[in-house]
């Protein structure tokens, strides 16, 4: 039995090499079906993102050789291009590495939340597939659960660390209750695409995109469920704003320290949260002075995400010592269960004695032997034929100086080197 972790990802390949390396949805099933069917590998699982494509297997003897020709041959790419840029971690390394990657330890932005979930869906597939088996499934199940106490139990993942994001958490602090704010988002650009998704997943009450153009803001607004404006129609949205975020190319500001009192006034001075990321600035910088408005500028954003990167970092050595605890566990585990059919064949082969010995006690006792006879012999019987293999094998042994293999038994039946005094 061998995991292995093989793939490639964005630290190790291009974004030319990760795109022809990658799986769409509608090839996953087929891949793993195939994957299991020509290479050695027993279970598999596949695993593919914009930063990286991996493939985690269970095999009964290491072979990445033949793992990797497959994904070079079912990609139409070069087995030597592909392998100057794959990885591949076996046993004890592979399970650590499911973990960091299932952690955010392993991603582009230390700490992000979607790899876990995008972990949990290749194991569905895979499940769907059919190419998970009893020894792969604990693993995911022992990946997860690592992840988990990882989220729970340090600050990797607590702290912002995009711009989008890190408006967004801003916002959080003076609005105990996003689900009564309204925002005004201005631009229909990557950033504020970004920044509609989180407000949108915190659930903000209403949501407004304001662009130059009508038909951007629509296909942004109609993605979130929000409404969308031109510019020209963002001073009436403003007055109704809790939250205004704005980030266009303009190079001059396009909202102003009056526009910004004259909607104070209309809102009888209710706060209003305003967060300009554009550079050049897209607000006026004297609207910071007015009362009742809380302004934060692209500068004021990276310095929290520079020092959340800092807590990221500083949370991520006690994410490892967790990652390294749950694959000592795992691993462990692993190795107890190595030990059950052992012992289900142990414990058959002591109760078909016993069963024996039992029969031949019953026809003494039919045949008019007394009981104390019968036990007696019964007990005699029962412990010969018990230690009868053992006897040989170890006699055998230590014919061939094996001595190492004769301590194991001492060790195995618990005996120590005063037993036989104690019994005198």
């Amino acid at each position: 039995m061998a995991f292995i972790a093989l793939g490639i990802n964005h630290k190790t390949a291009s974004v030319d090499v990760r795109e022809r390396v990658a799986f769409t949805p509608e090839q996953l099933v087929e891949a793993l079906q195939q994957l299991c069917r020509i290479t050695p590998s027993r279970e598999a699982a596949i695993l593919s993102t914009c930063n990286r494509s991996e493939l985690y297997l269970e095999q009964d003897h290491p072979s990445a050789d033949e793992v990797l020709a497959w994904l070079a041959s079912y990609h139409n790419l070069s087995l030597d291009e592909l392998r100057a840029c794959a990885y591949v971690h076996q046993d004890d390394d592979a399970v650590r590495h499911m973990m960091r990657v299932a952690s955010g330890l392993d991603s582009m932005v230390l700490g992000e939340p979607q790899i876990l979930g995008q972990m949990k869906s290749a194991y569905a597939v895979a499940r769907e597939a059919g190419t998970v088996g009893p020894l792969l499934g604990r693993l995911f199940q022992a990946t997860f659960s690592t992840a988990k106490t990882v989220r729970t139990d340090t600050a990797i993942g607590e702290n912002p660390v995009s711009v989008a994001f890190a408006a967004v958490s801003l916002a959080k602090q003076i609005f105990s209750d996003l689900h009564r704010s309204q925002a005004l988002l201005i631009g229909a650009g990557e950033t504020i695409t970004l920044v509609a998704r989180h407000l949108h997943e915190q659930g903000v009450k209403r949501i407004v995109v304001a662009n130059r153009t009508l038909e951007r803001a629509s296909i942004l607004a109609e993605e979130f469920g929000a409404h969308a404006v031109l510019l020209a129609d963002m001073p009436q949205e403003l007055a109704n704003s809790d939250i205004v975020i704005s980030s266009t190319a303009s190079q001059l500001p396009i909202l102003g320290k009056g526009a910004v009192e004259r909607a104070l006034k209309l809102r009888r001075h209710k706060p209003i949260f305003m967060v300009d990321i554009a550079v050049p600035r897209d607000i006026e910088p004297e609207v910071g002075e007015l009362d009742d408005v809380y302004l934060y500028t692209v500068d004021d954003l990276h310095e929290v995400v520079a020092e959340n990167l800092k807590s990221r970092q500083g949370a991520a050595q006690a994410a490892e010592e967790l990652v390294g605890a749950g694959v000592s566990d795992f691993m462990q585990r692993l190795r107890e269960l190595a030990a059950v059919d052992v012992l289900r064949a142990y414990r058959q082969q002591a109760e078909r004695l016993r069963d024996e010995e039992l029969g031949k006690a019953q026809r003494m006792l039919q045949n008019g032997a007394s009981a104390e006879d019968v036990l007696a012999q019964l007990a005699r019987g029962l412990t010969n034929k018990l230690l009868h293999a053992p006897s040989v094998q170890m006699k055998k042994l230590s014919a061939e100086g094996r001595f190492d293999a004769l301590a194991v038994a001492q060790e195995l039946f618990a005996l120590d080197e005063g037993s036989d005094k104690s019994a005198q």
